[in-house]
């Protein structure tokens, strides 16, 4: 196998605010690997709460023996390697098993979601974010998901009333909430709740801390709209615990490691009968396609990465009516990217 990479910082087109930060951009490692004439993209986004970065991730690659890694994959075989090389690192990760899935598709001739077992037209509507700002930015970002049928909101500061206001002004879309452990007082929490189900909110992202097990349970059992883990899952072995604790899970491929775990969690999840949010950080196209190729089977998607950035350096996905349009090209599907490496 031949390996290359490439440090780039992804820009936003709006600042990006939740409860606790805000960035205006974000470092991703683009990972490009050659085998039998065949080529695999993957994508490391590193938000910096997770903890990684260009320095860490190419530490972690200068780590990995590709000489194990020959087709036919044992994509269990590779993240146990990978996990006993470092623990976390999970977008690094992420990226070696999304190029590797590239390559795997592209290698058999199909379509990842097709290894998967998804049927595209199954395929949820995929949401726009839009992060915690100001009244006039926030009618901006609103007139920029145009071609959306759903919108997500980040919530968790004192203001939020006030956000789903100013967007219940100007669009009457359904709305996902993320309140990104920004709840604190489970009363204030539950009224908050009740207020949003009458507002036309769908779901609501790990509502308070989630090292609350015990509060997050409490909503989940007295809410009108399903909650969903998100901080609190990570990856697989998060899992168990959360049983009953919530309606469902926010699965991420940078948090899971990427596609062959994500895949794991949705079995693991529908068998506790949760339902599955499939979302991303900020990501170019590569990232992205490979969460759609799982997003026929989850409930809802939140795969708006090239939408809300400035600089993606592939195609952007076909999108009709709000949802993915999936290709049959071998692989992820991936078009553009030219010169990259």
């Amino acid at each position: 196998m031949k390996i290359s990479s490439k440090e780039f910082e992804l820009e936003l087109k709006h600042p990006f605010s939740i409860s606790k930060f805000t960035r205006t951009s974000t470092p991703l490692l683009l990972l490009k690997v050659e085998y039998e004439g065949m080529v695999g993209y993957g994508e490391a986004s590193m938000v910096p709460y997770m903890g990684e970065s260009h320095a860490s991730a190419q530490a972690f690659l200068a780590k990995v023996d590709w000489n194990r890694f020959k087709f036919p994959f044992d994509f269990a075989a590779i993240h146990q390697y990978l996990d006993s090389l470092e623990v976390g690192n999970p977008a690094i990760k992420a990226a070696i098993d999304i190029a590797l899935n590239d390559l795997n598709g592209k290698l058999q001739n199909k379509p990842c979601y097709e290894i998967y077992g998804a049927n595209p037209e199954k395929m949820p509507v995929t949401s726009y974010t839009i992060g915690i700002d100001s009244p006039e930015v926030i009618r901006e970002k609103v007139a920029d998901a145009k071609g959306f049928k759903v919108l997500k909101i980040k919530l968790g500061r004192d203001n939020d009333k006030e956000l789903i206001q100013t967007i219940r002004s100007v669009s009457s879309l359904p709305l996902y909430v993320d309140a990104n452990q920004g709840w604190t007082d489970r009363k204030q929490a539950i009224e908050m709740v009740y207020w949003l189900h009458d507002q036309g909110v769908v779901l609501i992202e790990q509502p308070m801390d989630k090292n609350n097990l015990e509060g997050n349970a409490w909503l989940t059992q007295r809410s009108p709209i399903p909650i969903l883990a998100d901080e609190a899952v990570q990856r697989i072995g998060d899992m168990e615990k959360l049983k009953g604790a919530y309606h469902g899970i926010n699965i991420k491929l940078m948090k899971s490691a990427g596609l062959y775990e994500a895949h794991q969690m949705i079995v693991k999840a529908r068998s506790f009968g949760m339902k599955i949010l499939i979302g991303c950080m900020s990501e170019t196209s590569i990232a992205t396609l490979a969460g759609a190729a799982l997003a026929p089977l989850c409930d809802w998607a939140d795969l708006d990465g090239p939408w809300l950035t400035k600089n993606n350096p592939f195609d952007a996905p076909k999108m009709e009516n709000g949802k993915y349009v999936l290709n049959s090209l071998p692989g992820l599907g991936l078009t553009g990217g030219a010169n990259l490496f």
